[in-house]
């Protein structure tokens, strides 16, 4: 007898929960990454030093201009190559998504702290704010009501990007999936349970940033 699709799920759930659990992982360490280096990047572009700025337009203009996905093949077969350098098929996903993801979350905090006028960052000084004390206390908090938006819309893509791990090996929820199509052919119900599993990692993201949003125009 033909098992339904549900059947199916229910019988595979502990594999499939297994790569969702791993794809969630690689998502969260990326975000935390591509965070913590998008608000450095964007604080350097914004200094105004002219060896920093030239340096970081370098490393955005590469990120951007090669895919996600040679990226992932230089460092997953060019380290160990070139360098001696063997990184982990997980390790090698969280850096690419976070370097990555820096350049563009990187970019979005930029262009908030631009933004702001000139004057807000003229009165810390003035009152003997260090450099550290400026951005920390005064333009970041002012920045992110207007970075976020585009920082959530960062990090939906570094989610969906997420699934190009499995072509590096990565055990993911796509590389589980995968692995049952091919017991099962059952692509339309696997491929269906990606549809949703994406939407549902995604669309929490969504709603924050609209509330946030709503909170900050009343």
């Amino acid at each position: 007898m033909a098992t339904s699709g549900f059947e199916l799920l229910w019988q595979t759930a502990p594999q499939l929960a297994a790569g969702a659990a791993r794809t969630l992982a690689i998502s969260a360490s990326g975000i935390a990454l591509a965070t913590l280096l998008g608000l450095a990047y964007g604080i350097g572009r914004s200094l105004g030093a002219g060896w920093l700025e030239r340096s970081l337009k370098v490393y955005l203009e590469a990120w951007r201009a090669i895919p996600v996905l040679v990226w992932l093949y230089l460092f997953f077969f060019g380290l160990p190559m070139f360098f001696g350098l063997t990184v982990p098929a997980f390790s090698c996903a969280v850096l690419v998504l976070g370097l990555w993801g820096a350049s563009e979350v990187g970019e979005v905090v930029r262009g908030a702290l631009r933004s702001l006028p000139a004057a807000q960052r003229e009165a810390a000084l003035a009152i003997g704010l260090g450099r550290y004390q400026v951005y920390t206390w005064v333009l970041l908090p002012q920045a992110l009501k207007r970075m976020t938006p585009g920082v959530i819309n960062v990090y939906t893509r570094l989610i969906k990007t997420s699934s190009l791990a499995v072509l590096i090996g990565v055990a993911d929820v796509t590389k589980m999936a995968q692995q049952i199509i091919e017991r099962t052919y059952a692509s339309v119900t696997l491929y269906s349970f990606l549809f949703v599993f994406f939407f549902l990692a995604c669309y929490p993201l969504s709603v924050v940033s609209r509330r946030l949003e709503q909170r900050w125009n009343h």
